[in-house]
């Protein structure tokens, strides 16, 4: 076995994806490839993939792959890290709360780059297979971040349009999801199933938002029984 920070990629006269005819490699940057292929893998594979599959498409042994990541859930961990959770941008909360734009305003730029650098292909296949293996990392996104990103939609148009939300967070959050839910699931429309291709993202992020904004008040009105 190579020493640590030495690993493989297919050299010259070797076969992709073989150990055979290996080049060194800087530790750190052997284990971002790792982590570039895994990200790959299991979104094509589902989380259930095989780490010699694994070890195999990165040109390295399954031994010296487990010498970067213990241990399986040590890379699903990283992989979560890096595409899941490291695809949010912490700036967008700043934006959706700069109330020197119009709501309407905000929340179309936010879900426009939203669709493009995150609910792309990869990771939607990433959080989905995570969702159905029952792993962690869907709820901990939602946890971490949804919850987060639903309660400032709520406060923001509830400020522009003058509206007293009520006090239960569950139904705040529940009445959020009719926006964020509509946005994810085109997402999931468009790159999952290969529909809704024949209008514009921006289209149909203009067409969600300013339904959302337009009967917002009437819709904190049902919920509260009025």
């Amino acid at each position: 076995m190579t020493k640590e920070g030495s690993s493989k990629v297919g050299g010259a006269g070797s076969k992709p994806g073989s150990p055979q005819g290996a080049v060194r490699m800087p530790f750190n940057e052997r284990r971002a490839q790792i982590l570039d292929v895994a990200s790959d893998f299991f979104a094509e594979n589902g989380l259930a993939g095989q780490t010699r599959q694994l070890a195999e498409k990165c040109g390295i042994s399954q031994r010296l792959l487990y010498r970067f990541f213990p241990t399986k859930e040590d890379l699903l961990r990283e992989v979560y890290n890096q595409e899941i959770l490291g695809a949010f941008k912490a700036v967008w909360f700043v934006e959706l709360q700069d109330r020197s734009q119009p709501v309407s305003v905000r929340l179309e730029a936010f879900y426009r780059d939203y669709l493009q650098s995150t609910l792309t292909r990869k990771w939607l296949r990433l959080f989905l297979y995570a969702s159905l293996a029952e792993a962690n990392m869907a709820p901990d996104y939602i946890a971490a971040i949804i919850t987060q990103l639903l309660e400032v939609v709520m406060r923001e148009v509830a400020h522009e349009k003058g509206v007293v939300l009520p006090a239960d967070p569950a139904l705040l959050r529940e009445m959020a999801w009719t926006l964020h839910g509509a946005i994810s699931h085109y997402a999931i429309r468009r790159h999952i199933y290969q529909s809704s291709l024949s209008l514009s993202e921006d289209q149909v992020v203009s067409m969600h938002v300013r339904l959302f904004v337009a009967g917002f008040a009437d819709m904190i009105d049902a919920c509260r029984g009025d």
